[in-house]
């Protein structure tokens, strides 16, 4: 297949969904979204940095990014109106759930993840 053709055919999957008539709402989610991604890539970075190229790990940088992280959060709180609280809780019970009172390996393979989500309400 050509480079060309490649690129008309995989256009037609593409959602036709046009960035412009988002709602305030999903504007707000995306936003928040990719923020996530773009810091999580970050701090990324700086573990590459420190474990590939033998570089200081910067602790500054990675509050900084993790402040950040925080920033993008809070849209989806903001925007879902979900409570952090019920959300530690909720993320907990989730653990205890999937290990019991600590890590287990053959837990984590073999996961029961309809049980381990069954106490989170929307």
């Amino acid at each position: 297949m050509q480079f060309k053709d490649y690129l008309e055919q995989s256009e037609k999957t593409l959602s036709k969904n046009d960035p412009i008539d988002l709602t305030a709402h999903q504007q707000k989610l995306l936003h928040g979204a990719i923020g996530l991604s773009t810091e999580a890539n970050e701090i990324l970075d700086q573990l590459k940095k420190h474990i590939y190229y033998g570089k200081e790990l910067d602790i500054v940088n990675i509050k900084e990014e993790l402040g950040d992280l925080f920033r993008y959060m809070a849209i989806f709180y903001r925007e879902l109106g979900l409570d952090m609280e019920q959300t530690l809780h909720d993320n907990i019970e989730k653990l205890r759930k999937r290990y019991g009172e600590k890590f287990d390996a053959h837990k984590a393979i073999h996961r029961d993840t309809a049980n381990e989500l069954n106490h989170i309400s929307s």
